[in-house]
């Protein structure tokens, strides 16, 4: 919206800065932020008052009994803040970043309608109708992705002589001349992107400023990617493919780890709100799409590492236990298995920060290992 109001009036020198991506996104961001940590503390007394409070698993460390209570669903207002901020300084003639938006609201809608049957009801949607749902939302709006990028997708960015960059096309990290183009199959790779992701943020979101941060970093990892793919210099220069919209996209991305931090004021250990499904839902959602969006998928398995580990330790948990009636983990997700251990919440917690951001260092080192 400032975008309109200011950069097209070119009689007044000072407002060409809103054509910079840069300024835009550190707007973006800035502003996602201060919506979160002055609305916070309104937002957990409006939650209080509504009784939208967590109930704690009593097969769980007994460490969690004490949360009982605290305020769950703030990951409405971490939605919020992102569409208000993006909306503000985003270039809104961009559709690309138009599908992204209103692909993160849908997820929010699913995790806001499992998390109020929760509290209404006692249990939440059943796991067969919430990941169908899931699927049928994240098809949707990746066709309506591949038909907008179809006309806008750069098709002249050449690899060699030979080879083009289409939407279909997967792009290994580190390897500068390998990728594949799916064809078809790219909808169901593309769906086990951004479902995988949005479920194993899902799954993360256990204990106070975890999944938070790490969406954080995720997030800030992106906005490099997506910064540097918008650039037809600097994408050329580093061989990765030279997406029109990417630089909408790190506005987009910097108004995610903007409000990621401004909660995490609040979620921090001993957490006062739980964000719900309507935040992790929404948010893994959000960065598996942006991974499709500028052709970096696969480095999502780095970027996004963390996330990866802990769906994985419930799936190895599950299996195992059905298979030999024995478990590997004390119990899953990975994070329970360290407190069971003996390790307090917040060195877990801190332990899988870092992780999380050495696995960014490592996502980023590969733009110039090709």
């Amino acid at each position: 919206m400032l975008y309109f109001l200011f950069y097209l009036k070119d009689e007044f020198i000072l407002f060409n800065v809103f054509k910079y991506i840069t300024f835009r996104s550190f707007g973006a961001g800035v502003t996602a932020f201060l919506i979160c940590l002055f609305l916070g503390e309104r937002f957990i007394n409006f939650l209080k008052d509504k009784q939208f409070r967590e109930n704690i698993r009593s097969d769980g460390p007994a460490s969690h009994i004490a949360k009982e209570g605290t305020p769950t669903m703030g990951g409405t207002f971490i939605v919020l803040a992102i569409i208000f901020s993006t909306v503000l300084w985003v270039n809104l003639s961009n559709t690309t970043i138009i599908i992204a938006m209103f692909f993160m609201i849908s997820y929010a809608i699913i995790g806001f309608t499992d998390d109020w049957l929760k509290l209404s009801k006692g249990s939440g949607m059943r796991a067969k109708v919430k990941f169908l749902l899931q699927i049928v939302v994240g098809a949707f709006f990746i066709i309506l992705l591949m038909i907008d990028q179809k006309s806008g997708f750069t098709m002249s960015l050449r690899l060699d002589e030979s080879q083009l960059y289409s939407f279909s096309t997967v792009v290994f990290p580190v390897f500068k001349k390998a990728i594949i183009n799916l064809g078809l199959l790219y909808l169901p790779f593309a769906l086990l992107v951004v479902v995988g992701s949005s479920n194993a943020v899902n799954l993360t979101d256990g204990l106070d400023g975890l999944a938070i941060g790490a969406i954080a970093v995720a997030a800030s990892t992106y906005i490099i990617f997506a910064y540097l793919s918008g650039n037809t210099e600097f994408s050329s220069y580093l061989q990765i493919p030279y997406i029109p919209s990417g630089g909408e996209l790190a506005v987009f991305l910097s108004a995610i780890g903007g409000a990621c931090l401004g909660f995490l004021w609040y979620n921090s250990h001993p957490a006062q709100i739980f964000m719900g499904d309507v935040g992790s839902l929404s948010l893994g959602a959000a960065i598996g799409f942006s991974a499709l969006i500028i052709k970096q998928e696969l480095l999502l398995i780095i970027v996004g590492g963390l996330f990866l580990m802990e769906a994985l330790s419930v799936i190895l948990q599950v299996c195992s236990y059905k298979m030999t009636g024995k478990r590997i983990f004390r119990m899953a997700p990975l994070h329970h298995h360290f407190e069971l251990k003996g390790w307090s919440e917040s060195k877990v917690v801190v332990r899988f920060w870092i992780i999380s951001i050495v696995l960014s260092i490592i996502a980023l080192s590969t733009l110039k290992l090709r």
